[in-house]
């Protein structure tokens, strides 16, 4: 497979589980792997046989900016679940970095897996 990648896409959002960090937005930063097949649109150079990822970034961004979870790894999930929306992605990898989530760390990060047999949605 070939490989799109969306990095350090910064957005923010209401993440986690304690009182005051249900009430400010607070930012994260998420890494997008698509697995796809690059050959057509190589050899078209025709976007309808690619991954339309400007279209994919403002469904994540509307999607992360009103979401509401309380774990990063839900957050990930989510975000997997839309970016398999996409007929043409084979699967996609997802990592989610909450920076200043534990004191004396710079960020914490989950990183999920999700492929289109497996996905239900």
């Amino acid at each position: 497979m070939d490989r799109i990648h969306i990095r350090d896409f910064t957005l923010r959002c209401i993440i986690g589980i304690y009182p005051e960090e249900r009430i400010h937005k607070q930012d994260v930063i998420i890494n997008i792997t698509l697995d796809t097949d690059l050959r057509a649109a190589g050899q078209s150079d025709d976007l309808a046989d690619t991954v339309d990822y400007k279209s994919l970034k403002l469904e994540l961004l509307s999607f992360v900016e009103n979401s509401q979870f309380q774990l990063i790894e839900a957050l990930a999930d989510g975000i997997a679940a839309i970016c398999l929306k996409s007929p043409k992605v084979q699967s996609v990898t997802v990592s989610l970095d909450k920076p200043g989530a534990l004191r004396f760390c710079r960020s914490v990060a989950v990183e999920i897996t999700r492929h289109r047999n497996a996905c239900t949605s």
